[in-house]
């Protein structure tokens, strides 16, 4: 069955990023043929990276950085629940990502953003950050606007918010299966070159 996570990106005491992420696991829940799981940077408690190696070597030396890269590797895809600060992603989002890397090679990608302009801007930078991760993007994302979609700093979605939310499950879920074939070809590939 594929499995997806939904990551929320922010660690910011009063942060947005946990309500948003679990109205979105609330109907991805609904789904069928696929499991969702929220995904809680703050749980991770990951440092500032210190890795002496670069990730894409995959020799890691920490137990934390061990315990991230075998839980990124669960999944088959991604949607990234960001929120927008200076025109990027969070840090600690960033972060989270640089410290593994084969571990999401072929998957897919999608994203929920929210801020002043919907958080359309950290996605962009997230793009460009996951596309040399070998990270597939899906075109449908749900950009949530501070001025529009909240009340009282609470999350109000609009029905035009919850229905945009189908084409990314749609999306991620059908990239998700189809980079499992890729991923498949790579190990085959791995395991005839160790032999």
């Amino acid at each position: 069955m594929t499995k997806i996570a939904i990551i929320i990106g922010s660690t910011r005491p009063g942060r947005n990023g946990e309500a948003v992420a679990r109205w979105v696991f609330e109907h991805a829940a609904q789904r069928e043929g696929v499991q969702y799981e929220l995904v809680d940077l703050k749980d991770w408690a990951l440092p500032h990276l210190d890795e002496a190696l670069p990730a894409g070597m995959g020799q890691y030396a920490n137990d934390h950085t061990k315990a991230w890269a075998a839980k990124v590797d669960e999944f088959d895809g991604y949607i990234f629940v960001t929120p927008e600060y200076n025109h990027s992603t969070s840090g600690v989002l960033k972060n989270a990502i640089d410290y593994v890397g084969a571990e999401w090679n072929n998957k897919a990608a999608g994203f929920v953003s929210y801020g002043v302009f919907g958080g359309a801007r950290a996605v962009e930078n997230l793009r460009l950050v996951l596309s040399t991760l070998q990270v597939a993007t899906v075109t449908a994302q749900v950009g949530l606007s501070l001025a529009h979609d909240f009340e009282n700093w609470a999350l109000k979605a609009t029905p035009q918010q919850e229905a945009a939310l189908t084409p990314l499950f749609d999306q991620v879920e059908s990239w998700s299966a189809a980079l499992e074939t890729v991923r498949a070809a790579q190990s085959e590939d791995a395991a005839e070159d160790a032999a």
